[in-house]
């Protein structure tokens, strides 16, 4: 970082609003709610970075779903798999997700089970909480119910093959889903590790590590030196680097070089990037 401010490794990344049939128009205190049904926003740039990283408002349940590993991925779709994790931010009393099934089950079961909507009752539910951590490894058969707002981090990937999604009458993926989906149990809430320094280990895995971290007074930043960071502030406000920062919003740092972070009182802030081994 030089005298003049903002290094120039350290980038705002830009937000786009995705409206989905399932999304909400209550997206405060994040954003400003503009009366369109926002089911997702999506952190982007050019290029674009290591990791995708969303936030998802739901007011009714998302589709039942799986995604591919990166070796069907490029395959079938010419695109890298999709593993991931969800950090849930707000969630209406009773809100659930679903991840994997409640007992081993057969491909020809599933296949019935989805056709029949049978499916919604062998799946594993569990009740989502602010400060709950899910992580999905590709193969897993999830779905992201009403009534919840979650930070999401995942490969740079978009594929998804649907398998249920209650007769709103879009394509469906069933012979895809089937060949990937994992027909097992899934162990539901990740276990938080606390890191030196007050900070809290969410998620790794061979694609992505996630930091839950939480700040009251000014303080150096350091990169990893692993690679780039996303830095998304789920609480808050400040300046980074001198540059306003505010809640809702995820900063792109590709350098090494030490970053000042002036909270205006108390500040979340998720920190995610790829680790060396898997670069």
């Amino acid at each position: 970082m030089t005298g003049s401010g903002m290094p120039r490794s350290l980038v705002r990344l830009s937000t786009d609003f995705k409206e989905k049939v399932w999304g909400s128009t209550h997206l405060k205190p994040w954003y400003e709610s503009e009366g369109r049904l926002i089911g997702e926003v999506w952190f982007t740039n050019a290029p674009p970075p290591p990791l995708l990283v969303k936030f998802i408002f739901t007011e009714e349940n998302l589709s039942v779903q799986v995604h591919p590993d990166d070796r069907f991925a490029a395959e079938h779709e010419h695109s890298r798999g999709k593993t991931e994790m969800w950090h849930i931010l707000r969630a209406a009393p009773g809100a659930r997700v679903a991840l994997g099934f409640r007992e081993e089950i057969s491909r020809e079961r599933l296949r019935d089970a989805v056709i029949s909507g049978e499916i919604m009752e062998l799946l594993s539910w569990f009740e989502a909480r602010p400060g709950d951590t899910f992580f999905i490894p590709a193969g897993t058969v999830h779905a992201i119910g009403a009534g919840l707002v979650l930070c999401e981090v995942q490969q740079q990937s978009d594929v998804t093959y649907r398998l249920y999604d209650y007769g709103r009458g879009r394509e469906m993926h069933l012979e895809k889903g089937l060949q990937v989906a994992n027909r097992g149990a899934h162990p539901g809430y990740s276990t938080p590790t606390a890191l030196p320094g007050g900070g809290t280990l969410l998620a790794e895995c061979d694609y992505f590590r996630t930091e839950l971290w939480t700040y009251t007074g000014s303080l150096e930043h350091h990169p990893t030196g692993e690679s780039a960071e996303i830095l998304v502030f789920l609480a808050g406000e400040g300046l980074i680097a001198r540059e306003p920062f505010r809640l809702g919003e995820a900063w792109l740092n590709s350098g090494n070089q030490t970053i000042a972070i002036a909270p205006g009182g108390e500040v979340t802030m998720l920190r995610t990037f790829v680790p060396q081994a898997f670069i």
